[in-house]
């Protein structure tokens, strides 16, 4: 920094360099492509963050599915799904919650967790069930009052433990 004048800014990343040489032009561009990938990224965790399981779901179910959990267990898996009652929407507990597998198997649930306030009755649900290394390869949907709501809808198995946000697994 010889011989500052005082016009213009003390400071520069390209030391000695004049200040329309080719690296402060090149610093200009590479802070704009990384404001750029950084808005991007920030759009993306926010489509991320708010888009729903699934898009298409069935009005009769009065629910819907806010994500779903897979632990693997020896050779079986426990899946935990998260059901969020639609707003004055009341559940119904004389209807049975099934979940229904590509095989045609109905597995009930190893364990129902109701959560809620006094005010707002049952506002969520948690449904967990066993299902063998066979039962979680297909798709599987989850039978809920009078609908249906897609849990998974690709072929395979997880490869691990995973918590999933939408039913593309």
């Amino acid at each position: 920094m010889r011989g500052w004048t005082g016009n213009g800014p003390p400071f520069s990343f390209a030391a000695e360099k004049e200040a329309g040489s080719f690296v402060a032009v090149k610093l200009q561009v590479i802070r704009k492509f990384l404001w750029l990938a950084l808005l991007l990224c920030a759009l993306f965790a926010a489509w991320s963050w708010f888009r729903p399981y699934a898009w298409n779901v069935d009005p009769g179910a009065r629910c819907k599915v806010m994500g779903v959990e897979v632990k693997p267990d020896q050779s079986y898996f426990w899946l935990t799904a998260h059901l969020r009652m639609n707003s004055g929407e009341s559940h119904d507990l004389r209807k049975p919650m099934v979940l229904l597998t590509a095989s045609g198997d109905v597995v009930e649930p190893a364990d129902t967790t109701f959560g809620g306030t006094v005010e707002h009755g049952t506002t969520d649900i948690w449904l967990k069930f066993w299902l063998e290394s066979d039962q979680i390869i297909g798709p599987l949907s989850l039978r809920v009052h009078d609908g249906v709501l897609s849990i998974k809808s690709k072929r395979g198995a997880p490869a691990g433990a995973g918590f999933f946000v939408t039913h593309h697994w």
